[in-house]
């Protein structure tokens, strides 16, 4: 095995890691609103697992990437990695500004007013949202990795 393929092991491995927790999100929440009493283990079962291996996933998919771009010797300014680093630090933006702050603000709403509560549901639809959102940047850079398109 060459460090290269070693890389792009480690790399597939974090995406499967980070993609697949963020996947199981959305089945954890379907579940939970089966049940609404284990939401709140639920939501705070989520935000371990983003914390402390989905989120340090992606961190270190930035750190593998970047490392199999200079050992495989592919310019930084090949336009699928360009594009994929413009969209990765759109995600970590979105991620940090709208999709944990709204997870910890359904969890704390979660707390103070109940699940049944307009406010609870007003705040469960946003995070839906955002967590939907991010999904989308996610995908591209799927895309960007996979087909490595030039521009036209």
């Amino acid at each position: 095995m060459t460090l290269y393929t070693g890389l792009k092991l480690l790399h597939i491995l974090l995406v499967a890691v980070a993609v697949g927790f963020n996947v199981s999100y959305g089945v954890w929440l379907a579940r939970a609103g089966r049940q609404p009493d284990h939401l709140a283990w639920t939501l705070r079962g989520i935000k371990i697992l983003d914390d402390r291996f989905a989120n340090p996933a992606y961190g270190l998919l930035l750190i593998t990437g970047v490392a199999m771009v200079f050992v495989g010797g592919y310019p930084l300014t090949t336009f699928w990695i360009n594009a994929a680093i413009v969209v990765y630090v759109l995600l970590v933006l979105m991620a940090i500004f709208l999709d944990s702050p709204a997870l910890r603000e359904q969890i704390a709403t979660l707390d103070r007013h109940g699940v049944a509560s307009p406010e609870y549901r007003s705040v469960a639809s946003r995070a839906q949202i955002t967590g939907v959102a991010v999904v989308i940047p996610v995908l591209i850079i799927l895309y960007l990795m996979v087909f490595k398109p030039q521009p036209l």
